[in-house]
């Protein structure tokens, strides 16, 4: 095909791999109806389940036992602290360049542990399962030390009488979170920790499919969820009802936004899925969690849920779009009180259990992921001709 000619239907609908299956995974399913890790639906797991138990069962396999969860919990929080180097390397760029994006300092900070990792190199099972646990333990701490730093405060150490989405809370603030607080983080992380073959997902088994280490392959995947179209999604949706709210107070209406949204065709972030055509089922749970957080525990935070409720309903009505999770995530994290430029690395702080499990799933039946491309360049001319 040369330049002048258009693209054919079939070349269209193939970009981004649309619609097309490239692997088997035994990890989870995700369809039009249910979200499932290892065979558990979402919402099962978000009702009943913590996220260590959820992490248990993406790294591991299986729902643990009391005595395997203990264990696993107890090893988690023994791995929370970061090498000095590590942390004073996070403070140096926070007070030098306080603009630096979050997550490109994140990716900064696990291509640091991996120089301390003494199983770095190492891709057997056992190896790759400690470098896991070591990694989801240790991010937390990577993003509080960030913020905190930010803020103008000295990072504090984990805290180990706190369970994993508290603990998170805990480093990014420095205040120990209520309970409810808690409970809200730790829904999100279950809601955000994986979902199948993913852009940063499928980047991270691109990477480890030629044989590289888990944490370059970790590092691929926080590079891919850094873009807005992605795990950037969160942070934008929450701009955009940052942006409604001023219109709102300026005299407008979200009636009128949205019309003009629509007539100048603005990209409105936290809206519809490439899977899920009739709604993302994680929505709604994280919503009516962020919901009754902010009711209970900081009410003037409602007025996001508020706004948030009236643009969804406008999108449906008019464009039949349903919103995916990352438009709640943006008002509950705000409810929480988290900047917003931490919201992505906080997704991180969740999905490093789906990537860590998928890394381990394609070391362990490898083939190098080299998919072929349709060419449409010129056709064959002289360079001398």
């Amino acid at each position: 095909m040369t330049k002048t000619q258009e693209p054919s239907k079939k070349q269209v609908d193939q970009r981004g791999l649309a619609g097309q299956t490239i692997g088997d995974t035994a990890v989870c399913a995700v369809n039009q109806t249910q979200l499932m890790y290892r065979g558990y639906e979402i919402a099962d797991l978000a009702a009943n389940a913590t996220f260590e138990e959820v992490a248990y069962v993406l790294l591991v396999g299986e729902k643990p036992n009391a005595e395997q969860l203990t264990s696993f919990s107890q090893e988690l929080v023994s791995m929370r602290a970061i090498p000095n180097s590590v942390k004073e390397a996070i403070i140096s760029i926070a007070n030098e360049t306080p603009d630096a994006h979050p997550m490109a300092v994140l990716r900064t900070a696990v291509s640091l542990l991996s120089h301390v990792c003494p199983v770095c190199e190492d891709n057997s099972p056992e190896a790759d399962m400690q470098k896991s646990m070591y990694l989801l333990a240790q991010i937390p701490t990577c993003i509080g030390v960030h913020q905190m730093t930010l803020d103008g405060n000295t990072p504090v150490e984990p805290d180990a009488t706190l369970g994993h989405a508290a603990n998170l809370l805990w480093c990014l603030t420095g205040k120990a979170p209520h309970e409810s607080a808690a409970k809200v983080m730790d829904v999100s992380l279950i809601l955000y920790a994986e979902h199948d073959f993913n852009a940063s997902t499928f980047t991270s088994r691109v990477i480890a499919s030629t044989n590289s280490d888990m944490h370059s392959g970790i590092c691929g995947g926080i590079g891919a969820l850094k873009g807005n179209l992605h795990g950037g999604a969160n942070e934008a949706a929450m701009g955009m009802l940052q942006e409604i709210m001023v219109a709102v107070e300026d005299g407008s209406t979200p009636e009128a936004f949205m019309k003009n949204a629509f007539e100048t065709k603005m990209k409105l972030m936290g809206f519809g899925h490439r899977v899920y055509k009739k709604g993302d089922h994680r929505a709604g749970i994280l919503r009516d969690w962020g919901l009754r957080y902010a009711q209970s525990a900081n009410p003037e935070a409602q007025k996001w849920f508020d706004l948030g409720d009236e643009v969804q309903a406008i999108m449906l009505r008019d464009k039949n779009i349903h919103p995916n999770v990352d438009f709640p995530c943006g008002m509950t994290y705000f409810a929480l009180g988290i900047p917003v430029p931490q919201y992505t690395p906080i997704f991180v702080a969740a999905r490093i259990t789906g990537w860590c499990a998928h890394i381990m799933e394609q070391h362990q039946n490898n083939r190098i992921i080299r998919p072929l491309a349709e060419y449409t360049g010129p056709e064959l001319r002289s360079w001398n001709g």
